[in-house]
């Protein structure tokens, strides 16, 4: 078993009970010199690691189960708050185990910070609405995949 699980469910119990993204409370988070957009290193995507790409595909796997009933309009508010906390805990993995060269983890910050901006909304814990979160999740994902090396990633519809 990996010693960075613990960490990371510390994190994201932290996260959940305090109301503060996780990745606020970390020093992965950079505040200056953090561009404000995302872009490509020299025309090319960012290199990842194995407990990105794990995290970010788990992520995506579990918008993809839902992505029916969110356009249907039929998740439930109930689906909508495991949704967001699954997300939340991926990040915090995402923080706890991911170790990218400084520029492209600065490009990672922006991905991250919609996704828990989205979670956010998803557990009524924003003005927007869930769907909306669900909405904002998924453009990060599709997002990443653009911008990020993840060998066999397809965007979510």
């Amino acid at each position: 078993m990996h010693q960075a699980l613990p960490v990371a469910t510390l994190v994201a119990a932290f996260a959940l009970a305090t109301g503060v993204p996780a990745f606020a409370e970390n020093t992965h988070q950079h505040a200056a010199g953090e561009p404000a957009r995302l872009v490509l290193h020299h025309g090319k995507k960012w290199a990842t690691d194995e407990p990105l790409r794990r995290n970010m595909s788990e992520i995506r796997a579990a918008l993809a189960a839902k992505a029916a009933a969110i356009h249907q309009g039929t998740l439930t508010p109930e689906d909508y708050q495991t949704l967001g906390i699954l997300v939340e805990a991926h990040i915090a993995s995402i923080v706890a185990e991911c170790k990218l060269e400084p520029a492209a983890d600065k490009n990672l910050h922006l991905v991250v910070a919609e996704l828990s901006a989205g979670a956010d909304a998803m557990r009524g814990k924003s003005t927007a609405t869930p769907a909306a979160g669900a909405a904002q999740a998924v453009g990060a994902v599709n997002r990443y995949g653009r911008y990020f090396q993840h060998p066999g990633w397809k965007p979510l519809d």
